[in-house]
């Protein structure tokens, strides 16, 4: 069973940015059978290439601030937190 405990407030958003990026991909993908300009299949490129950034911006981003908070306020009752998580995630920024 999948552990729900990651589950944050931006990952529906999250979703919602990769199925339209998904489509986009699909419709870039026709454009080259069909021999579309190159230059037209680079910008759409572009687009599809910028969205999965910021999805994964917006990932990276609320996993530090949601996470980063909680490891805080356990640390602060006493508890032992590893930061390494925090460390290896930062190699995606």
């Amino acid at each position: 069973m999948q552990d729900k405990t990651h589950l944050h407030q931006s990952h529906g958003e999250i979703i919602k940015r990769l199925k339209r990026v998904d489509g986009h991909l699909g419709h870039v993908i026709a454009m080259l059978e069909e021999g579309h300009r190159c230059v037209d299949i680079a910008q759409q490129l572009h687009a599809v290439e910028k969205g999965i950034c910021q999805a994964k911006r917006t990932l990276i981003q609320d996993h530090l601030d949601h996470c980063l908070e909680e490891a805080t306020k356990a640390r602060a009752q006493g508890a032992s937190v590893s930061l390494e998580e925090f460390k290896e995630i930062t190699k995606y920024l």
